[in-house]
């Protein structure tokens, strides 16, 4: 039993205690419960708080429970026959008298302990995440698309490009009309000028393994370097890979596309690319203009003023 003592128990204590100084009739109408209600928990009360606890009400005894002659049956068929699945073993019971259903085959026996216990996984455990020390040394490249809501023309796709500095925090945007390896290497021509009017040198860009920026899942261009990777080797920076499946590794930017969607995607329309264009570059001067706990509740603009 847990050594917990609940509330209930506590309240049962204090009206047995009553009930045993003043009597039941008078501890009956104190704590507006019945004397049938006193009389029960006073037969179970043996002085400890323990003994006022609620039971269990699951019956020991069922009419229609397996007997012992069928749990015989089911332990023997098992023992000989340790490989079987559920329903060939249920199969082969049936063959010899057993009348119950599937289910009930599988109730028992995981009562009995027939599964073998499964192996927890063994957990997981993070690399420890590498600090930045000055801007420029990571930027983390992620392509988001434009909720279909927020378009006007139907036949208009819309795409959020983002580059966000791991030390700084500083956010670059720009609208495409298409996720492709040419907009992906356009994008990073133009945050190279963007970051370097501000000071910083991008020594590296890290993205996710999509298409735009990779051919390191493709059947049959594996070989093959795409734009992005060719602009990258031709400006000097290097380009980092996340492992696959795992967004959380360019966590930073994923956590900015969902900052979009509550501040910028949720209330606002656009009607074409120049327009989306405009929109998001207010949109990215606001954004850098937040201050923010990582950075001693200083703007991304403020920090990055700090260190260039």
């Amino acid at each position: 039993m847990s050594n917990s003592i609940t509330q209930d128990m506590a309240y049962r204590q204090s009206l047995m205690k009553y009930a045993e100084k003043y009597g039941v009739s008078r501890a009956s109408r104190k704590y507006n419960k019945s004397r049938s209600y006193i009389y029960f928990w006073k037969a179970r009360w043996d002085g400890t708080v323990e003994s006022l606890a609620c039971q269990s009400k699951r019956p020991h005894h069922h009419p229609n429970q397996h007997t012992e002659a069928e749990l015989k049956l089911i332990q023997d068929m098992r023992r000989r026959n340790p490989g079987l699945g559920m329903v060939e073993l249920w199969y082969r019971l049936r063959q010899r008298g057993y009348t119950r259903r599937p289910e009930s085959l599988f109730r028992v026996m995981r009562k009995l302990g027939m599964f073998p216990h499964k192996e927890k996984k063994p957990k997981q455990k993070p690399k420890p995440y590498e600090q930045m020390t000055y801007p420029g040394q990571r930027i983390q490249v992620d392509v988001k698309v434009v909720p279909r809501r927020c378009i006007a023309d139907p036949e208009l796709h819309l795409y959020q490009y983002t580059a966000i500095d791991e030390f700084t925090r500083l956010r670059f945007l720009a609208a495409y009309p298409e996720q492709s390896t040419y907009s992906s290497a356009d994008f990073l021509k133009k945050l190279v000028k963007w970051y370097a009017r501000r000071g910083i040198q991008v020594e590296c860009v890290q993205t996710d393994n999509g298409f735009e920026f990779t051919n390191r899942f493709s059947n049959s261009k594996r070989d093959l370097l795409t734009l992005f990777e060719n602009t990258a080797a031709q400006l000097g920076i290097r380009h980092k890979l996340i492992r696959p499946y795992t967004p959380r590794h360019n966590g930073k930017v994923e956590r900015s596309h969902r900052e979009d969607q509550k501040r910028f995607y949720s209330c606002h329309s656009f009607f074409s690319l120049d327009d989306f264009a405009k929109q998001l570059a207010v949109h990215n001067r606001r954004s850098n203009n937040i201050p923010m706990r990582p950075l001693n509740w200083n703007s991304p603009f403020d920090f990055t003023v700090q260190y260039v």
